[in-house]
């Protein structure tokens, strides 16, 4: 950068020639000042060796490394040393970073002085080896941020303790507990309440290990998703590492969308301007450069430019550190499908409220009136005459059935399950490369009916190869690249080498260079160097850079002003879009160097040239010169050159092309989409005639077919339509060329609209609108900026629409699973009310003690929520159409199913609370043990059902799911544990292996009667738009007699 100063005059030589004789009065006044300023600053020089403690360092403003300054940047540029010097007090220089002290850092020699005090050669960066690193990591700290402890275990155990109806099970567990030992003793007292202890403690833990379970898997996707990649140079070499392995020291590059990984100072670079609102909370940018403002922070974002940074303090040194620290990670996101079941939760609570409170009510009235007999067969109150402590433990029964009730009737399995099957979709999507930031997204992702996707990377491979070369209007084939003028190569090693944010590399041991940078920027380089012989290192010798503006996707091109050592000429690059570039020249260059003017016609070939290339799926990059004068540089009042380079009457020196293959699968991934009724529109930079190549071979255009009308437009054509025309026709785009990122948020906009769910990927930072805009909004996680993926839901970490679409059925399977499960839960919920609620109101008993309830609670709830909410994505899902913003969450199908499932269920077992006992010839215990049985097997026998919603065949691809079988075993292991070794834990009888198999024969007959209800046909309109119909035909009648009542009255008061 020192190159690139204007030159500057010796002032004290100048003024130290000039004899007194020749000077005005005047001038020898500016001489009398100058050597007295000069003076003065001599003596305040000489100082610092006399006293080391100067009373200006010992102020809080200033700060003191006791270490010499550089004396100049030349000097510097010329130490290869790694050592760091001892006395580099690093407290200090995260204060000057801190607080922008620009005084403290030109005493310690600018820049330059900061990078030889921590062993950094400005070009080279540092040693890199481990020795290295962890030197400067015991000495200035990781880059990590101390984050407040994650939940434990405990913690979840604690927090399921304050549900309601878990603190009033436990109260009358604990009265239970008492009146038993009391009444009974304490071997044989304690096993009611006991019983019920243990039940509830069992509940509790299963759930606090399924959230505990959640809480983690959420806080190692937090830790992925905040592992950054930032690119350093260590030993002269370029490479990416961790943004936790950053040191104090090390050399980072930035571009545009960048997030600065740590606070630093400004080495080098080109029109930087960093957006500190993440820190400051100002939206204006904030311009860095090294005289001005050389400080750069944590957290804030390139907005433009790049740049080099020096690495002075990291993790907790940081601003951002300590703020990170401070806030800790919430999973505790609300999805709005988890909203929606917390309403449904709501509903069914107060229905089992009520259904509750009623059996409440019935029961204590039937025990009061004297219709409640013991095992004895006499009246278990007999007024006044009984004992306090009976009434009380009576009492007491009542009520914990009462709320065992309440505890099975509300489905606190539902949020459980959308977490389970969240939490198991977010680790499976990880490994089909797509890594959930958002918890909604999953959720989100299957309502989608449009993607909007890139083409770069997304749809093709990324790897980009130059395979065409024009110059002028000649072809130059490989072999043939020797017929370039010299002049002409030149100008090319000044296009590429130096109008670039990549770099080359020699390794130390091979011949192949090393090429960093993005795709396209290695693939021009590369090109350079292996088939034109640049010589990067050379051409940077020879030219200094004046002036450089970066490549983004608003402007397509980037260009650089140059000034050659040798003649001091100035040069003017651009590189970019061909027909942006081709639209700034009137003059073109032949291979013989020689430069013609370009009229009309000429300019036609040329374009001729681009759309052929185009055509052939060829990303077309050109390249444009012109030498201009000093005088034809623009000033600003500091005296830096203008910002804006010469943008007319260039020469345009030549094309080329960039093959970059469409992905292997990505068509078939295209089709998938299609088939699920989810429309695909690509939006690329690319010109129309590349853009319509690469759709037609991806199956996003028909191949067979001619492009209609509209199906392909352009991005200013699109944004210059008046609303109405975009909103009509929009829906029938499948290609946007050409277009900006404001055009990708406009298309989003009208999409949404028009009732759309819209999915958009993005990468680059001015892709950030569009991806907040969208639904769900997908960046990129190889190519994407760090402000892309900070705005999007989803990222995509191979960059691969087959991982789109993987997404896509990710997120029907998470609805599909919810639904699941709603349909198994419903069925238990209705069916045990029902029951109990008849049982009570007839014969004054539930045939479910509040134990078994309490066991049927865990089987439906977390055991259920396990094995349904854990089914992976089948190929039907992708079959369907996709569900919209409007569907309701129980669908026809699942209300038809529940009803007739719950209605076999409610049939049978009150047919054995009322007939069980002289229909198998059992005493009432034994009968009791069979309903409890019974009903248990037809849940397990109905989560197959479950499995299909709308399918016969219910055991298809169940072998795949081995957690779903391993629970429904557990789950029976368990029941036969209950039923014939825990009689006084469960209030069970011992079964005969007959009593068992007619168990198993009523629970099994769920799986036919499922088959055959399947068969029944069920309208698509949902169930409750016809009572919302009824709601209003009866408002609407009330309305009617109301005004003629109304009306006949002030007829009655006129007479």
């Amino acid at each position: 950068m020192s190159d690139s100063k204007i030159p500057h005059y010796d002032c004290g030589t100048l003024l130290f020639n000039i004899t007194t004789s020749t000077l005005s009065k005047a001038q020898k006044r500016w001489r009398l000042a100058y050597w007295t300023i000069y003076s003065f600053r001599a003596m305040l020089s000489l100082i610092p060796k006399i006293q080391n403690d100067l009373e200006i360092l010992q102020n809080p403003r200033y700060i003191s490394l006791d270490m010499q300054p550089s004396s100049s940047h030349d000097e510097v540029k010329e130490v290869v040393s790694y050592s760091i010097d001892p006395n580099v007090d690093d407290k200090k220089l995260t204060e000057m970073v801190k607080n922008k002290d620009l005084l403290s850092l030109r005493l310690l020699g600018g820049v330059e002085g900061v990078a030889t005090a921590l062993g950094t050669n400005p070009e080279k960066g540092i040693n890199g080896d481990n020795e290295d690193i962890s030197k400067r990591s015991q000495l200035f700290g990781s880059n990590t941020y101390h984050k407040p402890p994650p939940k434990g275990f405990i913690y979840f155990v604690m927090d399921a303790f304050k549900d309601t109806t878990i603190l009033i099970l436990l109260v009358c567990a604990a009265l239970a507990l008492g009146f038993g030992i009391k009444e009974h003793g304490v071997e044989e007292g304690w096993y009611e309440g006991g019983s019920i202890f243990v039940a509830v403690f069992l509940v509790v833990v299963v759930s606090a290990l399924s959230n505990y379970r959640q809480e983690t898997q959420f806080d190692k996707l937090s830790k992925i998703s905040k592992n950054i990649k930032v690119e350093v140079v260590r030993d002269a070499r370029r490479q990416q590492i961790s943004i936790f392995e950053l040191v104090v020291g090390d050399v980072v590059f930035l571009k545009i969308g960048d997030q600065i990984p740590a606070d630093g100072l400004f080495l080098d670079g080109y029109s930087l301007q960093v957006d500190e609102s993440s820190m400051t909370g100002e939206s204006d940018h904030v311009e860095v450069d090294s005289e001005h403002n050389p400080f750069l922070f944590s957290g804030s974002k390139v907005a433009d430019g790049c740049a080099q940074m020096l690495v002075v303090s990291v993790g907790m040194n940081t601003q951002w550190g300590e703020m990170m620290s401070s806030i800790s990670g919430d999973s505790n996101e609300r999805t709005p499908l988890q909203a929606r079941l917390d309403k449904l939760t709501s509903s069914i609570g107060k229905v089992g409220l009520t259904v509750a409170f009623l059996v409440l009510v019935v029961l204590l009235a039937r025990y009061f009136t004297g219709n409640t007999k013991d095992d004895n067969g006499n009246k278990e109150y007999t007024g006044s005459s009984t004992d306090l402590d009976d009434v009380f433990n009576s009492v007491v029964r009542i009520v914990a059935v009462a709320v065992t009730i309440v505890v099975v009737a509300i489905p606190e399995g539902l949020p459980l399950a959308v977490t389970l099957t969240l939490a198991y979709s977010m680790k499976r999507m990880m490994a089909d490369q797509a890594m959930v930031r958002k918890l909604s997204a999953c959720e989100t992702m299957g309502s989608a009916t449009v993607i909007c996707t890139d083409k770069t990377g997304t749809l093709t491979l990324n790897q980009m190869k130059v395979t065409k070369f024009w110059l002028g209007q000649e072809p130059i084939e490989e072999e043939s690249y020797n017929v370039v003028a010299s002049n002409v190569r030149e100008l090319f090693y000044q296009a590429v080498g130096l109008n670039t944010t990549g770099s080359v590399s020699k390794p130390v041991s091979g011949s192949v260079p090393e090429f960093s940078g993005s795709p396209t920027e290695k693939a021009i380089l590369s090109w350079a160097v292996q088939e034109l012989g640049m010589d990067m290192e050379k051409v940077k010798q020879r030219y200094t850079i004046l002036q450089f503006e970066t490549f983004n996707s608003t402007k397509k091109r980037s260009g650089v002003s140059i000034k050659k050592k040798a003649d001091n000429t100035i040069h003017v690059h651009w590189k970019g879009a061909a027909e942006m570039i081709l639209a700034m020249c009137s003059h073109y260059y032949e291979s013989n160097g020689i430069i013609k003017t370009m009229d009309e016609d000429e300019r036609s070939k040329m374009e001729n040239i681009i759309h052929g290339m185009a055509a052939s799926s060829l990303r077309c990059i050109a390249f444009a010169h012109k030498q201009i004068s000093e005088e034809e540089l623009e000033y600003n009042e500091d005296g830096k050159i203008h910002q804006k380079l010469k943008e007319d009457g260039l020469t345009f020196l030549g094309i080329i092309g960039l093959k970059d293959p469409c992905r292997p699968g990505v068509k078939k991934a295209v089709n998938i989409c299609k088939s699920a009724g989810v429309d695909i529109k690509m939006i690329t930079g690319d010109n129309v005639f590349t853009a319509k190549a690469i759709a037609t071979e991806c199956g996003i255009l028909n191949l067979n077919h001619q492009v209609e009308s509209g199906e392909v437009v352009e991005g200013i054509e699109f944004r210059n339509y008046t609303n109405e025309e975009r909103m009509e026709k929009v829906e029938k785009i499948r290609v946007m060329a050409r277009s900006s990122p404001f055009d990708k948020l406009l298309m989003v906009q009208c999409l949404k609209q028009n009732g759309h769910v819209v999915a958009v990927t993005g990468d680059g930072t001015n892709d950030a609108p569009a991806l907040k805009e969208a639904d769900i909004g997908l960046s990129m996680g190889i190519q994407g900026t760090e402000v892309a993926k900070e705005s999007s839901d989803i990222v995509i970490l191979d960059d691969d629409f087959i991982s789109v679409a993987t997404v896509l059925r990710w997120g029907r399977c998470v609805y599909n699973n919810i639904q699941k499960f709603i349909q198994f839960q419903l069925t238990v919920n209705v069916a045990a009310l029902v029951i109990n609620f008849i049982a009570a109101v007839s014969a004054g008993e539930v045939p479910l003690t509040a134990v078994q309830l309490l066991w049927v609670n865990l089987i439906m709830d977390t055991l259920g929520a396990l094995a349904l909410a854990t089914d992976r994505p089948t190929d039907e899902l992708m079959k369907k159409s996709p569900v919209g913003r409007t569907e309701p969450l129980i669908t026809n199908i699942m209300w038809r199913n529940l009803l007739f499932q719950s209605l076999y269920q409610i049939a049978i077992l009150l047919t054995l609370q009322f007939k069980g006992e002289s229909i198998f010839n059992v005493i009432a215990e034994v009968n009791d043990t069979l309903i409890f049985n019974t009903f248990v097997l037809c849940q397990v026998f109905n989560e197959f059902n479950a499995r299909k919603l709308e399918k016969q065949n219910v055991f298809e691809g169940i072998h795949k799911n081995r957690l779903f079988l391993g629970i429904v075993g557990i789950t029976i292991v368990l029941q036969v544990v209950m039923v014939e070794f825990l009689k006084k834990f469960a209030d069970t009888e011992r079964l005969t292996w007959k009593q068992w198999l007619i168990c198993i024969a009523i629970a099994a007959a769920t799986w036919p009667i499922g088959w055959v209800v399947k068969l029944i046909p069920v309208t698509e309109k949902p169930f409750f738009s016809y009572l919302n119909k009824s709601k209003l035909v009866f408002i609407w009648l009330k309305k009617t007699l109301y005004h003629k009542k109304k009306a006949s009255s002030s007829m009655l008061a006129m007479a």
